[in-house]
């Protein structure tokens, strides 16, 4: 018969184990949400920071097809190392054509605009002489009319003379009533008609004087002088022409100088856009390649990425909270690469797509009030062999490692981070005793196994040798004693 009081104390149990084991799993999930959520917004220590480096993306210069091609993903480039050939052998000349086709036209308009300019300037030559022909003869004739003009000047004023003296012979005769007034009278008008003519001989002098002195001088007046004005006009026309010809003539020389110029710039962008190289701008290594041989790419698409690592960076996300206390110039310390320790340079809330392109890996997604710390590693001493080994480590560029962020003297450490260093101490603390109890039994199963092997040996003696007397009867040692030895 069952005891009841037994029963309900097996039962009691039961239950207290049930209720501790439900409080356990209750505060172990307790404590996994407070480490999960909490400790992220105020620890000095983050684990989802990343190496970075920046990349310099190579385009190709012009359209064309890939003649040969460098670059090779992981390989180490210098400064101005040659990574692609392109060529474009369809090249659209209509400029360059368009250009010689109108510098050929200037050319023989300068060459016919010379032409004119040299016969302008030998007819002017020619007009020039004939005017200064024309000239002598007509100054010639001129000074031969002044001379005829002064001898009739020089009668007329004989003939006024005389006509004076019989006026004032006849007035005195008058005056004494030895004359009439009637005898006085013809006298006077031929006195007057004398003077008259005298100032007309004076002044064609004059006249022709004045022709004279204007022909000198290059003026052309009077009738005489029409042919010889209308030559001197010709000849001014012809002056005009030959000028305006030379102002054309600089015109047309600027013009072609220009078009050579640019026929010049013409001839050198073709050649730039025939052939070109695509140069490594600064040393590092080939991160991508986006071309192959023989294909065709057009300008400004991507020939190749390279990757400078000797200025590498890491990227963590830290608590906005931290914002503060990780401003740029704190130290910290990096675990999981060979860049030991580091100063945070920059603190960015935000990314973009744009200037992820700048770099070899995108930085890693943020969650609301976290924020990025761009963090520049301090510069490896050769001092040891601990440092030759660490600098030796980073010249496979670390580009891409996941590391573990702490800022120096900090206090809160990462949950993450401390889960994870806990899971590989229990970890590896099993595998310590695992390799321990694996060693007992190998060893145990050695020792068995040497056991039966003798025992073996033994049996096999025993069936292969005759049977003899023990030690008792005949003294001789028995097959136990021969075999143990």
């Amino acid at each position: 018969m069952i005891d009841r009081s037994e029963t309900r104390g097996t039962v009691r149990k039961h239950q207290g184990i049930l209720r501790i084991s439900a409080v356990a799993v209750a505060g172990l999930l307790s404590v996994l949400m407070l480490t999960a959520v909490a400790p992220p917004i105020i620890a000095d220590q983050s684990d989802r920071a990343v190496v970075n480096a920046p990349v310099t993306l190579l385009t190709a210069p012009i359209s064309g097809e890939i003649d040969s091609l460098t670059a090779l993903p992981g390989h180490d480039v210098r400064d101005g190392d040659t990574l692609a050939q392109i060529s474009n052998p369809r090249l659209d000349r209509w400029t360059l054509i368009s250009l010689q086709e109108k510098a050929s036209d200037a050319r023989r308009k300068l060459d016919a605009t010379r032409s004119k300019y040299d016969s302008d300037v030998n007819y002017v030559s020619s007009l020039d002489g004939e005017l200064a022909d024309q000239t002598n003869q007509l100054k010639g004739q001129f000074q031969s009319q002044i001379e005829e003009l002064r001898a009739r000047v020089a009668q007329s004023n004989a003939a006024t003379s005389e006509k004076k003296a019989l006026v004032d012979r006849q007035s005195n005769m008058v005056t004494r009533n030895a004359a009439s007034m009637d005898m006085l009278r013809p006298t006077t008008q031929q006195y007057a008609a004398a003077m008259h003519g005298a100032d007309a001989e004076i002044a064609k002098l004059n006249q022709k004087t004045a022709q004279l002195n204007a022909l000198s001088k290059g003026i052309y007046i009077g009738d005489e002088l029409v042919a010889l004005n209308n030559l001197a006009q010709k000849r001014r026309d012809i002056d005009l022409d030959a000028k305006r010809m030379k102002i054309e003539e600089r015109q047309q020389i600027a013009v072609l100088a220009d078009l050579e110029h640019l026929i010049d710039a013409e001839q050198k962008r073709l050649a730039t856009l025939a052939d070109a190289k695509v140069l490594a701008r600064g040393q590092g290594k080939v991160l991508t390649v986006g071309a192959a041989m023989g294909r065709h790419v057009s300008a400004g698409d991507t020939i190749s990425s390279v990757i400078n690592c000797d200025k590498p960076f890491i990227v963590a996300i830290f608590s906005y909270r931290q914002g503060q206390s990780m401003t740029p110039g704190t130290r910290v310390r990096i675990d999981g690469s060979s860049l030991r320790s580091g100063v945070v340079t920059a603190v960015v809330p935000k990314t973009s797509d744009k200037t992820d392109e700048r770099f070899a890996v995108p930085f890693p997604q943020t969650e609301r009030r976290e924020l990025y710390a761009i963090i520049t590693p301090d510069a490896a001493n050769d001092d040891g062999p601990a440092q030759q080994a660490a600098t030796a480590e980073a010249s496979a560029c670390p580009v891409g490692q996941w590391v573990t962020v702490t800022r120096e003297n900090g206090v809160v450490p990462s949950m993450s981070v401390t889960w994870r260093r806990l899971g590989h101490f229990v970890a590896s603390w099993i595998r310590d005793d695992a390799g321990t109890i694996s060693t007992a039994q190998s060893t145990s199963s050695d020792a068995d196994a040497r056991r039966s092997g003798i025992a073996r040996l033994q049996d096999a003696f025993r069936a292969s040798q005759p049977q003899q007397p023990t030690a008792g009867e005949n003294g001789s040692p028995g097959t136990r004693t021969l075999v143990s030895r």
